[in-house]
């Protein structure tokens, strides 16, 4: 469902800010993967979901999703293949529209616009029964501004929104880290459960050991641009936050463990 091929993204090339931050990483997602990807602050994490969704341009490599090559197509044209979530909650939603007209806009994407009404009555009763999965009571307040939602409610509703369309491809960047504890365990368990019902193809960048291994059939370790740990099956089920940071020493050739990695 996704391959990405030898890419590779230089920043400020030829300057003296130069950062090579993709260093030739190769990865392919088989249709209903949900590959969790981790490494410390500078690996490359969320710049390779940037590259993926089309944000930036790659130096070099390919990029296919689907077997169709968007290596060169610009991120409005890839939206069609993918859902994402973003890091901020404020983002993905409008928050002066009601809970219900968002969902109309998310489920409405792509289709001719016209000038029926907005949303109709069977309408209203399939995003009423969509929200129960949140578990939030978001299904009775569907006229509520998610302006006036907290930042927990609205990134489920984000979640919600990215996923109605069942993308060929959903890309979660961080989508917990701005969340409290108990909120980002709730949003992540509505999202393993989202994509285990619908099988979407998830790649899930996290700065979290536990959730990295918690969530997903696959983990992915990123340092200085590379990918250094590629786990799957039984050897990651098994897996304990003390053998990923032993795994990460001997694959990197450093000892040092990021900061935010260790107290994640």
């Amino acid at each position: 469902m996704l391959e990405v091929r030898e890419i590779y993204k230089t920043f400020n090339a030829g300057t003296v800010n130069e950062k090579r931050a993709i260093n030739g990483v190769s990865l392919t997602l088989a249709d209903g993967d949900f590959v969790t990807v981790i490494g410390g602050n500078g690996a490359g994490k969320s710049t390779l979901l940037n590259l993926v969704a089309g944000v930036y341009g790659v130096d070099g490599g390919s990029i296919l999703i689907d077997g169709n090559d968007v290596t060169r197509l610009p991120e409005y044209r890839r939206a069609q293949y993918i859902g994402r979530v973003f890091q901020d909650p404020m983002m993905g939603t409008a928050a002066s529209m009601q809970i219900e007209e968002n969902l109309a806009l998310a489920a409405r994407r792509g289709q001719t616009r016209t000038l029926r009404a907005g949303i109709t009555k069977a309408e209203r009763e399939q995003y009423r029964e969509l929200l129960k999965i949140l578990d939030l009571g978001l299904e009775d307040r569907l006229t509520s501004k998610v302006g006036l939602l907290s930042g927990g409610q609205r990134q489920a509703l984000t979640l919600l929104m990215a996923t109605l369309k069942k993308p060929r491809l959903l890309l979660l960047d961080e989508h917990t880290a701005a969340l409290d504890p108990k909120t980002a365990a709730k949003v992540l368990d509505t999202t393993e459960k989202i994509v285990q019902r619908d099988q979407l193809t998830t790649l899930m960048i996290t700065h979290n050991m536990r959730d990295a291994i918690a969530h997903g059939n696959r983990l992915v370790m990123m340092y200085d641009g590379r990918i250094v740990i590629d786990i799957s099956g039984e050897e990651k089920k098994k897996l304990t936050v003390e053998q990923l940071l032993a795994k990460f020493g001997q694959a990197s050739g450093s000892d040092e463990a990021d900061d935010k990695l260790l107290l994640s």
